[in-house]
């Protein structure tokens, strides 16, 4: 058997690539994947008048809280 996971969506796969960025407290390269996950969750989602009404998954939100603390951390390290 394989480690490999099987991913349904990209952004799960970049959400997988954001939390080990986040174990490494790599700031930059979070950021970045923390908008293509937004951009891959996004995508598609309609014209002009779209609203977006998905809620965010909690693995989501914790990674997103994790990198705003990280943030905040390298802040004070300045």
């Amino acid at each position: 058997m394989s480690d490999q996971k099987n991913y349904q969506r990209l952004s799960d796969l970049i959400l997988e690539a954001l939390t080990l960025s986040l174990e490494q407290k790599d700031v930059v390269i979070s950021d970045i994947l923390s908008r293509a996950l937004e951009m891959s969750i996004t995508r598609n989602a309609g014209g002009r008048d779209f609203i977006e009404r998905r809620d965010l998954s909690s693995d989501v939100e914790q990674a997103l809280e994790k990198l705003y603390a990280l943030k905040r951390e390298a802040k004070g390290k300045d």
